[in-house]
């Protein structure tokens, strides 16, 4: 077996640890796999292993695995846990980036939640590229590290903690 599995998030519930703690847990329904080729260090540049992954009866996803060791996960076992966050749509640079926005008083009754200024005046003339804004938050790639597998059989896999993403999406566990 791979150090890395592919799985779908199922939800998150409750559970209780071997040592009787409560834990916030995210259960995810592993899917099936085949192998779909392999990547050589003569011919490609780099060593990795190409996985078809099942997503549904008739719907497949090709994914490459780069650190190809042989592992096989176990309870206890750390891992990281990587995915597609949860996108929150459009939003202002306060709820975006944490800006603290201008004063409530002396007549700004309309600035409570701009961003003040931009840019500078005739040099650079210009606003830098990467400049926090408001514009699309969530829906990027977030790595999870340092999670406990507390459960795991052929089908499903238990975590303690939160991992990204929403219900239904394809996330990839990797162990450390």
């Amino acid at each position: 077996m791979l150090n890395t599995i592919f799985a779908k998030k199922k939800e998150m519930t409750m559970r209780y640890t071997s040592d009787g703690r409560q834990a916030g847990v995210t259960l995810l329904s592993i899917l099936p796999t085949t192998d779909a080729g392999t990547r050589t260090v003569e011919k490609h540049g780099y060593a990795a292993q190409i996985l078809k992954i099942q997503m549904t009866n008739n719907k497949y996803q090709i994914k490459e695995v780069r650190n190809v060791k042989e592992a096989d996960f176990l309870v206890g076992d750390v891992v990281k846990v990587r995915g597609v966050s949860k996108g929150k749509g459009f939003a202002g640079v306060v709820k975006r980036h944490g800006f603290a926005g201008g004063p409530r008083t002396h007549g700004q009754s309309d600035r409570e939640r701009a961003p003040g200024s931009i840019g500078q005046t005739t040099t650079p003339g210009r606003v830098y590229r990467g400049k926090r804004m408001a514009g699309r938050m969530g829906g990027e790639t977030v790595t999870t590290k340092g999670l406990k597998v507390l459960d795991i059989n052929e089908k499903e896999i238990a975590i303690i903690g939160a991992i990204p993403g929403h219900r239904g999406t394809l996330v990839r566990i990797t162990k450390i």
